[in-house]
């Protein structure tokens, strides 16, 4: 896939300034193009827009094809809670409450009724989903009455008969959802800006997905994981990640022509320009770690579907505009599939002085050309935290190590490590690589605090917000000269 240069900025929609304790698809938004396109930024990497659950994970969401509530923008409203952070807990119940009254203004009109058509095949299944949990205090569908968890035809239908509303505001929602991010990205085309997606390879355990397609995924008959997924130790973690999400069934998704991955692509490119795919590696072949494991070490890899599951979507599809995720224990048969099909990898500038083998590849005199390369990702710490840090903030390197790693840097990068943020920016802009991607965190020069995700973790992620006073006119600026001087 050919790319021109170009440049853009990694931010949650959550992210944003705005007054209800979190970043929506409001005013701020459109303020939020209006700076890329002054600063000569042509895309927007968002994280997954699904509606979170453990964790307020965009990683762990209720499903792959809805969207969260949350970014619903509520004209008029306002509240007290924080401007720099997300306080999931007090937002989910302020947001709750500001949908429940529109929900009673809410007067059906005709492209309502056909949003509910057209997006039946997973809204549906998705509404009953989402109101079956509230009726269980949103526990786990695992836990709900036998009959429920088993969708027995008779009590799908008797509480669809009792629960018609809350089923009918979740539709309204994910109307509310659909129709603003329509107009949000019509508005990002007028200004030249590209919209990029981010598609996780594994849904959630708890979510409308499994709990409707329990065939296409390796679970027992009470619906608990046989195996679940993570990746063994890394740089993140000396134990690996245990993920929790279940694994796909894939002789089932072949046996059916891969249908329903099918169906996600195809929503995940009806919204997005261009798609992020997570975890890349995990189609060629994926740590499966036994579902009651407490950490990811004794798993093992298992071969995934190849360039067959791609193959089908390539002929339903056609060609797709993806970026594979290649990082992590990448093997020569990954790369071997990635350049098959032909999706351009990604680079990472934080990894790029350390002593490891990878090191290599994320060095600027060895990128390709197709190449999309960050400063840092949403699960690294920012640039100024990674400089920084300490050793044990999120890897296993020593304080030697450490030092040799900022060593190499300073010599490689030319710099005292004053100003390392936009030291990293001009490496990733002027190299030969067509595509960078560079985190907000560090276009404002935050610190560790700004930290967008720790894998592993269990609380104290996810919540970064910007304030529009931190985007001064100067790095307005700055990123404009860059991105002019580098062809972006």
């Amino acid at each position: 896939m050919k790319f021109s240069r170009a440049a853009g900025i990694l931010l949650h929609p959550t992210s944003l300034p705005g007054p209800n304790g979190i970043g929506d698809f409001g005013p701020d938004a459109y303020r939020f193009l209006d700076f890329l396109a002054e600063a000569g930024l042509s895309l927007w990497q968002v994280l997954p827009l699904g509606p979170t659950g453990y964790g307020d994970s965009p990683y762990q969401c209720f499903s792959a094809f809805a969207g969260n509530p949350l970014l619903i923008s509520i004209p008029g409203a306002t509240s007290t809670l924080s401007e720099n952070s997300v306080d999931f807990e007090r937002v989910i119940v302020h947001k709750k409450r500001l949908l429940s009254q529109a929900f009673d203004r809410f007067v059906p009109d005709d492209g309502y009724y056909h949003f509910c058509e057209k997006q039946g095949a997973w809204l549906d299944d998705y509404a009953l989903f989402m109101a079956i949990k509230h009726e269980h205090g949103g526990s786990a569908w695992t836990s709900w009455r036998p009959e429920l968890a088993a969708r027995e035809p008779d009590a799908l239908r008797a509480f669809r008969a009792k629960h018609k509303r809350e089923i009918a505001q979740v539709c309204m929602e994910q109307y509310a959802f659909f129709l603003q991010f329509d107009k949000l990205k019509r508005a990002s085309k007028e200004r030249g800006i590209r919209l990029m997606g981010d598609l996780p390879i594994y849904v959630a355990h708890d979510s409308a997905d499994v709990w409707a397609n329990r065939d296409l995924f390796q679970l027992d008959e009470k619906g608990n994981l046989i195996v679940q997924a993570g990746v063994p130790p890394d740089y993140f973690s000396e134990t690996g990640q245990l993920w929790g999400n279940p694994i796909y069934n894939w002789d089932v998704l072949k046996a059916q022509g891969y249908k329903w991955w099918i169906q996600r692509m195809r929503a995940a490119l009806a919204e997005f320009d261009l798609v992020r795919l997570d975890h890349f590696r995990g189609f060629e072949a994926y740590w499966e770690v036994p579902g009651d494991a407490t950490t990811a070490v004794g798993g093992r890899w298992v071969k995934g579907p190849g360039a067959e599951l791609f193959n089908a979507l390539s002929a339903e599809l056609g060609p797709m505009p993806i970026i594979a995720e290649n990082l992590g224990l990448i093997t020569p048969e990954v790369e071997v599939l990635r350049q098959q099909l032909g999706y351009p990898g990604m680079s990472i500038l934080q990894f790029a002085f350390g002593g490891d083998g990878q090191a290599m590849e994320f060095k600027p005199h060895n990128f390709p050309r197709e190449r999309v390369v960050y400063t840092g990702t949403h699960d690294n710490d920012t640039t100024l935290g990674w400089w920084n840090g300490d050793a044990g903030s999120d890897s296993t390197r020593t304080a030697e190590e450490i030092e040799r790693e900022h060593d190499y840097a300073r010599r490689y990068l030319g710099t005292d490590g004053h100003e390392i943020n936009w030291t990293l920016i001009r490496a990733a802009l002027s190299s030969v690589a067509d595509t960078v991607l560079i985190p907000m965190q560090d276009v404002l020069g935050l610190g560790s605090e700004a930290r967008m995700n720790l894998p592993g973790r269990q609380a104290g992620n996810w919540g970064f917000r910007f304030t529009w006073e931190q985007l001064t006119p100067d790095i307005t600026a700055r990123l404009r000269d860059m991105t002019r001087l580098y062809d972006r």
